[in-house]
C-alpha cells in the first residue's frame, strides 16, 4: 500500500488557513481559490473525515449535500497537529508540533503537546511553537478574530501555542457556540471559528460508525446546517475537520512484546503515528526489529526517511528535527501500536487516526455561501 502523502501547498489545512485570510481581503497566496468575503466562519468538526462522512449520506444529509472537494490533513493526522498547522498555515515541519506526545530534546522525557503535560519541567507554548500564528496576522490587520469553544481550553498550554491572537469565546454547549457565532459575525471582516469535539471522543471509545457515533454525526450536522443559518449576507462558511479515523482491529502491544522495547529510549506519538525514540547506538537496530515485527502492517522508516519523503511536508526545520522520533512507525493495515501499561485509556480505544492512509488523512471542505 502506498502511503498518502500530504498534498502540501495545493490541498492541505495550511492552505485553507491561507486561502481563508486572503478570501477576507489579506495580502497573500489563496491556493485553494476561495472567493471573497466580508466575512467567513470555520466549522471544524474532530475527527470528521470524509470517507467517514460520505459513507452515511443518509446521517448528515445536509453535509453530504455538499461534499465535492476533499484536502489532505498532514501528518500526523492528529489533532495537535492539525489544529497547528491551521493556526499557523504552515505544514507540521514549518511549526514543529509533529506528534500528540513528542521528546523534549536533552531532557530525556517527552510533552504531550495536547495535554501540554510532561514528567519534567514543562516548555512555554511560544517557545516550542514561536511561528506567528494566523490570528496574529488577522489581528494586526484589523481584522476581528474569534474562537468559540469549550470554556475548559481557553487557558491550554495548546491554546497558547496554536491560537495566539485570538479572541476566545467559552462556549460548552451547542446553542451558546451558534449563539457566539451569530454575535462574532456581527463585526465587519469577522475571521470565526467554531470547534466540535465530541465525534472523535466517541469515535475514539466506540468505533466511526457505531450507533453512538452516528448519533453524534446527526447532530453535527443539524449545527451545521443552523451555523448556515446565523450567516449574514456577504459571508461563506467552510466546514472541515482535523483528521479521519479508522477502527483497529488488531493491538500490536509494545508492552508485552518486549522485543519493541530493546534499544527504546521513549516512545512517542501514538497508536498509528508512533515516534521511536532510540537509546544512543541502537537506531539501526531498533529499525530492522521494528520492520521485520510490523512486516505486512506498517510503514516503519528513519527520521531521514520520513523527512526526505515529505511526510511532514517540504521540508523540516532543523531545530525540529530532534523532536522526531530515530524510527517511526506508521500502521496502515487496520492495526495500533499500543502500549497497554504505559497507556492503558489509548490501548482501549476502537477508533484511532494519524496514520498516512486516504481514511485519516481525507478530510472535507464543504461550503456554504451568502454573497
Amino acid at each position: 500500500m502506498r502511503a498518502q502523502i500530504p498534498a502540501y501547498g495545493t490541498a492541505t489545512l495550511a492552505d485553507l488557513s491561507s486561502s481563508l485570510l486572503a478570501a477576507i481581503g489579506m495580502d497573500g497566496d489563496n491556493p485553494l481559490g476561495l472567493a471573497p468575503a466580508e466575512r467567513v466562519l470555520l466549522f471544524l468538526v474532530d475527527g470528521m473525515g470524509a470517507e467517514l462522512l460520505r459513507a452515511h449520506p443518509e446521517t448528515a444529509p445536509f453535509m453530504s449535500a455538499m461534499l465535492d472537494r476533499v484536502l489532505t490533513a498532514g501528518f500526523p493526522a492528529t489533532t495537535v497537529t492539525s489544529l497547528a498547522t491551521l493556526g499557523t498555515g504552515l505544514p507540521p515541519g514549518e511549526h514543529g508540533m509533529l506528534g500528540y506526545q513528542l521528546a523534549v530534546p536533552g531532557t530525556g522525557y517527552m510533552l504531550n503537546c495536547l495535554r501540554w503535560t510532561a514528567q519534567g519541567p514543562l516548555v512555554e507554548p511560544g517557545d516550542w511553537q514561536p511561528a506567528p500564528t494566523v490570528y496574529e496576522r488577522a489581528a494586526a490587520a484589523d481584522i476581528p478574530v474569534s474562537y468559540i469553544g469549550p470554556a475548559k481550553f481557553e487557558t491550554t498550554g495548546f491554546n497558547r501555542a496554536v491560537y495566539r491572537g485570538v479572541r476566545f469565546v467559552g462556549a460548552d454547549e451547542v446553542d451558546d457556540r451558534i449563539a457566539g457565532v451569530r454575535h462574532a459575525l456581527t463585526e465587519p471582516r469577522a475571521h470565526v471559528s467554531v470547534y466540535y469535539g465530541d465525534l472523535d471522543s466517541i469515535g475514539h471509545r466506540t468505533g466511526w460508525g457505531s450507533p453512538a457515533w452516528l448519533d453524534q454525526l446527526a447532530r453535527v450536522d443539524r449545527m451545521a446546517e443552523r451555523l448556515a443559518e446565523t450567516l449574514p449576507p456577504g459571508s461563506a462558511m467552510y466546514v472541515t475537520a482535523d483528521h479521519g479515523m479508522v477502527n483497529v482491529t488488531e493491538r500490536v502491544d509494545v508492552d508485552t512484546l518486549g522485543v519493541l522495547r530493546e534499544g527504546v529510549a521513549l516512545l512517542g506519538g501514538e497508536a498509528r503515528a508512533r515516534h521511536v525514540y532510540t537509546v544512543p547506538g541502537a537506531a539501526e537496530a531498533v529499525l530492522d526489529t521494528w520492520r521485520d515485527i510490523l512486516a505486512g502492517k506498517a510503514w516503519v522508516a528513519s527520521r531521514q526517511e520520513a523527512v526526505e519523503s515529505g511526510w511532514f511536508g517540504p521540508r523540516v526545520r532543523p531545530e525540529w528535527l530532534p523532536r522526531i522520533g530515530d524510527v517511526l512507525a506508521v500502521p496502515y493495515a487496520d492495526c495500533a501500536i499500543v502500549a497497554s501499561v504505559a497507556e492503558p485509556q489509548e490501548a482501549a480505544f476502537v477508533g484511532c487516526h494519524g496514520s498516512l492512509t486516504p481514511a485519516e488523512q481525507y478530510v472535507p471542505l464543504l461550503e456554504v455561501s451568502t454573497r
